[in-house]
């Protein structure tokens, strides 16, 4: 086959490849430049989460801070979210992820655990790692985000540490991960 054919037809089935990836995914993948991956782009609703508005921005800004190649944004209003956020009177609890574009897990931020005395951006935080794929690491240290309410209530700590932020990198290290379909049923209640 001459080059000239070979690269339209290259050309060509990489355009298909292409668009078939853009259908597999309903949310827009941003992409980096060569030798960067691509960076997921998660929506979240907060809208049913009235008096956690405070505490859901600060523990976002934790997670976008802390790893590169996922980012969490606010859903426009009406329009579609992976994350949806509420407000309830038990213990939060969420759906363990990691959830993909196009898909959806909840969290639930449980009044029950502010009136016992726990920080608010510590909860949000740490049922956003659930949705990021995080399970509990209960009993743990304060330094650790995931070791939720087995730190204590004197325990302010939003931010994942080390092992926790390689390991949500490693959740959505490529693209081909932010297209994989799954569907999570786990759901983890962060009682103590």
């Amino acid at each position: 086959m001459p080059l000239v054919t070979w690269i339209k037809a290259g050309t060509s089935t990489t355009a298909l490849v292409l668009a078939m990836a853009g259908t597999a995914s309903a949310a827009p993948v941003a992409q980096q430049p060569t030798g960067q991956a691509a960076v997921v782009t998660l929506r979240y609703d907060d809208s049913r989460a009235a008096g956690w508005e405070a505490a859901i921005a600060a523990g976002v800004a934790s997670w976008n801070a802390s790893v590169t190649n996922v980012r969490l944004v606010e859903a426009a209003p009406g329009g579609g979210a992976e994350i949806m956020i509420v407000a309830t009177s038990g213990w939060p609890q969420a759906t363990l992820g990691p959830v993909r574009p196009g898909r959806q897990v909840r969290v639930e931020l449980g009044s029950q655990a502010v009136n016992d005395g726990y920080d608010k951006t510590r909860i949000a935080a740490h049922e956003l790692g659930h949705s990021l794929g995080l399970p509990d690491t209960k009993p743990g240290p304060c330094s650790q985000l995931m070791s939720g309410s087995s730190a204590g209530t004197a325990c302010t700590n939003a931010a994942p540490n080390a092992t926790e932020r390689s390991r949500v990198q490693s959740n959505y290290a490529s693209a081909l991960a932010a297209t994989v379909v799954t569907d999570s049923r786990t759901l983890v209640v962060d009682a103590p």
